[in-house]
């Protein structure tokens, strides 16, 4: 079974599973379904709880051990088995195989991981995990739905806010979830339940967006000019490394030329982006972006990119961050 953070309340109020799964790089959303499910465990008598955590020289056989001994004080039992590098290896994943054919009635299991890679998600061991199990995504919250999850959590606390006030939070807190769950809380020590101002959110709320250069690079695919020149400016302040960023530009830029030229030579969309070795979330990024892109055009951004890779070296003369700007903005304003 499949839920999300949201579904779950109301999946614990009908009774505990024996197995959850949590995985995601989200770690506020993480930690908040660990906490959901360790505390309804608790009310259902599951007193003893034992943490395990796969580092290096841990043994499988403890994972089987704990949950087949009980302590003299408790019949029930609550093991967490967190996994951070994602990566059972051969030994782990055939033990979470057999652990999952052989789950005991009076212990409850979550197994927590990061965000897993496509080769992952499609290992036995993971298939077993959702098969006898619930799985729950703490995936991060793209910047479009994050003002619906905010309003979400300020209804909790009795207040509310307008869209355009929504937005502006949202763009102060976009991906760091915990930061904004901490902005939020605030709010609420500061002002009373009740609709709040665009002013005392604006004056109460830190810029604490954190940003990386594959937002960077979304931005652009999707033609939000503003939003790249904002999360520009956030990776100049942070001091993220200008090869990087053009490094990530350059290769959106690229699978873009060739879906574009493809495209026009006659190959459908969903070819022309297998071919180009464009995967998961990007594929809709680059599917809309190549309906702007014409293959000249994207040309002109490639040799607009080398020219910038010389200016990073010193071998032309060059503001680089300004150069960024104007080949992110030129890309996102694009018009077929």
């Amino acid at each position: 079974m499949k839920l999300s953070g949201e579904e779950l309340p109301r999946h614990l109020a009908k009774g505990l599973a024996q197995l959850y799964v949590i995985h995601g790089d989200a770690h506020l959303l993480s930690i908040e379904a660990v906490d959901a499910i360790r505390t309804a465990a608790r009310a259902a008598g599951h007193a003893e709880r034992e943490v395990l955590s796969v580092e290096q020289g841990f043994k499988w056989a403890e994972l089987r051990n704990s949950a087949q001994s009980l302590s003299l004080f408790s019949a029930r039992k609550l093991v967490e088995l967190r996994i951070p590098s994602g990566k059972p290896g051969v030994e782990g994943a055939q033990a979470l195989q057999d652990y999952c054919a052989q789950l005991n009635d009076d212990t409850i299991t979550i197994v927590t991981l990061p965000r897993l890679d496509k080769t992952a998600q499609n290992s036995k061991w993971f298939a077993a995990l959702e098969a006898h199990g619930v799985s729950i995504a703490a995936a991060e919250i793209a910047l479009s739905a994050l003002p619906n999850w905010i309003a979400g959590r300020l209804q909790r606390q009795g207040q509310s806010a307008d869209p355009d006030t929504l937005r502006f939070l949202a763009e102060k807190v976009e991906g760091n979830l915990l930061a904004a769950w901490q902005e939020i809380q605030k709010l609420a020590l500061l002002f009373p339940a009740g609709r709040l101002s665009f002013e005392q959110v604006k004056d109460a709320v830190m810029d604490v967006a954190r940003y990386d250069v594959f937002k960077l690079s979304e931005a652009m695919l999707a033609g939000d000019a503003a939003r790249y020149a904002r999360i520009l400016d956030g990776l100049r302040a942070e001091g993220e490394a200008t090869v990087l960023i053009l490094w990530t530009l350059s290769e959106d830029i690229r699978a873009l030329a060739r879906v574009s030229r493809a495209m026009q030579q006659g190959s459908n969309v969903a070819n022309a982006l297998r071919d180009a070795r464009v995967w998961g979330v990007r594929q809709k990024l680059v599917e809309r972006a190549v309906r702007r892109f014409k293959p000249a055009l994207a040309e002109r951004a490639l040799r607009q990119a080398a020219h910038l890779d010389k200016v990073i070296k010193g071998l032309r003369p060059g503001d680089v961050w300004d150069e960024l700007l104007q080949l992110g903005v030129r890309c996102a304003k694009a018009a077929a």
